[in-house]
């Protein structure tokens, strides 16, 4: 099994910043993927980045060149620098760990962006 915790949500205006962080533990695998979900009300759970081990990232291509994934993979944390946040990024953003066998998520941090 693998717990994840999240932390970094609030409330953020328009035009601000959050950063988000999560920390995997229990039966880490030397090779994963861990990222960032997020869905708001009446939406699909949809996929905003991920990060491997190896330091390949993805983003969603509403986030890019807004939002910044990075990880430590020594700590088994994977973080979520938001910038320029916007109105529509307002989500329950969830931390994912993956392998090629497994698939775990967090419990999930609310990010709410006022305009």
């Amino acid at each position: 099994q693998v717990q994840l915790l999240e932390s970094g949500g609030g409330l953020v205006q328009a035009g601000g910043s959050l950063r988000l962080s999560c920390v995997a533990s229990g039966s880490i695998s030397s090779f994963n993927v861990m990222g960032w979900y997020r869905q708001a009300p009446g939406n699909q759970r949809e996929l905003v980045a991920t990060a491997s081990t190896g330091g390949i990232t993805s983003y969603t291509d509403s986030v890019k060149g807004r939002f910044t994934i990075s990880r430590d993979n020594a700590k088994n944390m994977v973080y979520l620098q938001m910038n320029s946040l916007k109105p529509e990024d307002t989500a329950v953003y969830y931390c994912t760990y993956k392998t090629t066998a497994r698939n775990f998520w967090g419990q999930g941090t609310q990010v709410t962006v006022s305009s």
